[in-house]
């Protein structure tokens, strides 16, 4: 039983903002195979059951999402090591997206929040939303502008087969060398 989490918070208010990146990945796919409508409130979440696989919307805000997860990992048995976790990532050019599967935060509260609840060994599915140095928060709270909305919405498709890969059971080793580094433009990047 795998679970694949995005993270953001709730509310329109964060509905379109770049730390909502891993619900509007995970909103994307749903929609794209007519899933969307089965979602259900529980676990203090949004999720269903697709097959061998949960999807997760934690609606705790970004800062508690462990909280969320944990819950829906104790109820249904699922290992740390078969959650895989969707975020974006201001410290990466927009639209390029690294997998680890262990390691700190990165300063992100979110994986903070994860790493507490449920433990590290989980995979982490990074898509960079580029950077402001002067302000984070405003930043990470702020909507894409049109040319970065383009570059994601190209990369939705690319995240898409990313998901059905780990729904088909592709190791980390190979999606890894599948997906880590891809760039704006789709193509390996160091």
């Amino acid at each position: 039983m795998r679970l694949i989490v995005g993270l953001g918070n709730p509310g329109d208010e964060y509905k379109n903002t770049r730390h909502n990146l891993g619900f509007i990945v995970l909103d994307n796919y749903l929609t794209e195979k007519n899933l969307i409508n089965g979602l259900k409130k529980d676990f203090k979440s949004e999720y269903l059951k697709f097959n061998d696989c949960f999807f997760q919307k934690p609606l705790t805000y970004m800062n508690d999402s462990g909280v969320a997860i944990e819950q829906l990992m104790k109820y249904y048995k699922i290992s740390v090591n078969d959650l895989y976790v969707i975020y974006d990532d201001m410290d990466m050019e927009v639209g390029k997206i690294r997998i680890k599967n262990s390691g700190k935060s990165g300063g992100h509260n979110g994986i903070k929040s994860i790493i507490s609840h449920c433990g590290d060994g989980f995979t982490r599915i990074k898509v960079g939303i580029g950077h402001k140095k002067n302000d984070a928060v405003s930043h990470v709270l702020g909507t894409f502008p049109k040319e970065d909305k383009e570059i994601l919405n190209a990369k939705l498709t690319i995240l898409n087969e990313l998901i059905d890969d780990i729904l088909n059971g592709v190791s980390f080793n190979k999606l890894q060398n599948m997906y880590s580094g891809k760039g704006i433009n789709g193509n390996k990047e160091k």
